[in-house]
């Protein structure tokens, strides 16, 4: 007996798969070269490597986890966004309680 819920759309083509590869080497790649040669101040160099992760997680959730913000993904959006927040929170305020009582230590 066949599941009728099975969605055909919901899974990638080889070519997305490719594609996702490819992006995702380049923006690996162009990373690890400027760590590996630093020609521009490091603080820029900490702004690129930034910047190339939250594109890189951006072409993961795309390519290879198919999230997109069509009707049919919506739930599995919001549970990724509702668990990213969590995670968030969690990690940030774990933090913000230990830098907080390393100071408080610190000053005694």
């Amino acid at each position: 007996m066949a599941n009728s819920h099975h969605d055909d759309n919901s899974h990638g083509s080889v070519k997305s798969y490719v594609i996702g590869f490819i992006l995702s080497i380049i923006l690996t790649a162009i990373p690890f070269a400027l760590v590996m040669s630093p020609s521009l101040p490091k603080d820029m160099t900490i702004a690129i490597i930034l910047a190339f992760a939250i594109i890189q997680i951006l072409v993961h959730l795309h390519y290879f986890l198919h999230l997109d913000f069509s009707g049919t993904q919506r739930n599995n959006v919001m549970a990724f966004a509702f668990t990213t927040l969590v995670i968030v929170l969690l990690v940030g305020l774990s933090l913000w309680i230990i830098f907080s009582i390393h100071r408080e230590m610190m000053a005694h």
